[in-house]
């Protein structure tokens, strides 16, 4: 489907050889290459100590930033490692001014953790949270978003550009211009996006994006990443808890913010984790990203259609660009149970229930959901394989 070898980098896997794993959007297998960078540094700190080990490092912790930097177009100065993507949207959403009636403009497909976030807020300091409705097709509809941020002036944009339950690929950059536009804060989750596709945040236009290690990037679990724009470091904001590592205090009540984004970091950090999430940064790239969704989404589109032929099975994903997250309803089946037997045949999927999309569900009519994400590295036979054992588990 592409010109990448997907025999090299499936012998670059190891895992490829023990399971089907189609779970990238939980957590991918890592390669080789960043698995040993993780090791390596963990070996390190075991023979001369985690701070000592820290400080060997620097010139490789350092790169780590130039590499993320790089995947998501921005300048390094411009990025904060943190420990997930969910630490770093506490992050980026703490630094934004909320004063009571303020309101944030969403959607009605957004992660989980984000819609809990907004309603804490809603109920501890009195914004308004307003989510804009959905295109028939699916994905938010777009001009009615730029109606409701004319009419309700928001104080912040939040977007998930995938969510976590579907297939759905938000058009971040149409409303990333309606953000310059109207200089409105925007906010963009790109937990499930960054490492199956070409991401750029100059492209998107967003203040603030979030992203993590452990999904499509193969990097490892535990680490993650924030970008920060150069309009919201001159606007000052910062997050509301800084620590040692991004703030310095000078004066018995006066502590000054650290330059850039490294404001929004804390200092203690998982070292082997950072080390393999930007080589696993710098993998996607000399693979291209092109290229993976090009395979990617070719695998997934490919499950749809087999999917499509199976009886009792509900294709579930919408919009008018769909990624490598595949969702089905499966009549008569508990999505757990399947995921449950399907697992002690070495296929890996994931489960989503209603408690993950409350919106999204009970638009679509179901309340649960089994999630089947291929990657670059998986084969067109392993897509096979899966439609058959569930077909088999159906019957």
């Amino acid at each position: 489907m592409t010109p990448l070898d997907i025999e090299r980098l499936r012998a670059e896997t190891p895992g490829t050889r023990n399971v089907n794993h189609l779970n990238n959007a939980g957590a991918s297998l890592m390669p080789d290459p960043v698995r040993e960078t993780v090791l390596e540094h963990l070996d390190l700190e075991a023979r001369i100590g985690g701070y000592e080990a820290e400080a060997a490092r620097h010139a490789e912790l350092q790169s780590v930033y130039d590499s993320v930097g790089s995947l998501i177009g921005a300048d390094p100065d411009n990025v904060a490692i943190t420990e997930s993507a969910t630490g770093a949207f506490i992050r980026a959403l703490s630094a934004v001014p909320f004063a009571p009636g303020d309101v944030v403009l969403t959607t009605r497909n957004d992660y989980v953790s984000n819609q809990i976030m907004f309603l804490s807020l809603a109920s501890r300091f009195g914004i308004e949270v307003v989510r804009a409705p959905d295109e028939p097709s699916g994905g938010v509809n777009v001009r009615a978003l730029e109606k409701l941020a004319h009419r309700r002036r928001p104080k912040l944009i939040s977007v998930t550009q995938v969510p976590m339950t579907s297939g759905l690929v938000q058009r971040v950059a149409e409303i990333g211009v309606i953000c310059r536009e109207r200089g409105i804060l925007y906010l963009v989750d790109a937990c499930q996006s960054v490492g199956q596709m070409p991401v750029d945040v100059e492209d998107i236009g967003c203040d603030f994006l979030t992203g993590t290690s452990r999904k499509f990037l193969r990097g490892p679990r535990g680490v993650g990443f924030l970008y920060v724009s150069d309009r919201a470091l001159e606007l000052g904001l910062e997050p509301l808890f800084p620590d040692l590592r991004g703030a310095d205090w000078i004066d018995g009540d006066l502590y000054q913010p650290a330059p850039g984004a490294r404001r929004f970091e804390n200092f203690e950090a998982p070292v082997a984790l950072v080390l393999g999430m930007g080589r696993a940064a710098q993998y996607a790239q000399d693979l291209g990203l092109e290229a993976i969704r090009e395979r990617a989404w070719a695998l997934a589109e490919s499950l749809r259609e087999r999917l499509g032929e199976l009886g009792g099975v509900q294709v579930q994903d919408k919009g008018r660009e769909r990624c490598a997250i595949v969702t089905v309803s499966t009549e008569g089946h508990q999505p757990l149970d399947l995921l449950r037997a399907l697992r002690k045949e070495g296929i890996h999927t994931s489960r989503a229930g209603r408690e993950a999309a409350v919106l999204d569900f009970d638009d679509k009519g179901v309340d649960q959901v089994l999630r089947i994400s291929p990657h670059y590295y998986n084969t067109e036979e392993e897509i096979v394989a899966f439609v058959d054992a569930l077909s088999r588990l159906m019957n």
